[in-house]
């Protein structure tokens, strides 16, 4: 069942490949419920997120490091490569590298995902794009 499962993410990472985000009309249930606060539920927000996304970072790539499945669970460890090349969440393209890493967990329903969770370095994310600025801590600043 797990490495069933697992062909969900791998569907995902091709979807991701493709920049299809289409692809949430058989990857997704219908009422898909995602518990990001930077999207909503249902396929359409999903969508709306995608498209959003494939144009900020028009060369995105995301490779599946980690893949661990358990009864209706889910969960992948992912690595976002990409240029930030259009406006993201309001912020105007950069030109700058993005290294993006994301926890996902999602549950699975009838061979489709059905509700997500995820933690992702988004600190290092708005630092990449310029929203925030980096941190300079140097040895003696650090805490002991």
């Amino acid at each position: 069942m797990g490495r069933d499962l697992c062909k969900i993410a791998e569907e995902f990472v091709a979807m991701v490949a493709r920049r299809d985000a289409d692809a949430v009309d058989h990857l997704l249930v219908e009422d898909y419920i995602d518990h990001n606060p930077l999207i909503g539920n249902g396929r359409e927000a999903n969508r709306a997120f995608w498209s959003a996304f494939f144009t900020a970072f028009p060369d995105v790539t995301a490779t599946l490091e980690d893949c661990v499945a358990d009864g209706d669970r889910l969960v992948g460890r992912f690595t976002y490569r990409g240029t930030h090349k259009g406006v993201f969440f309001g912020v105007d393209p950069t030109g700058n590298d993005l290294h993006m890493r994301t926890i996902d967990i999602w549950r699975v329903e009838d061979g489709r995902l059905a509700e997500h969770w995820d933690e992702i370095n988004l600190l290092e994310v708005l630092q990449q794009i310029d929203v925030i600025p980096t941190l300079d801590i140097t040895p003696e600043e650090q805490p002991a």
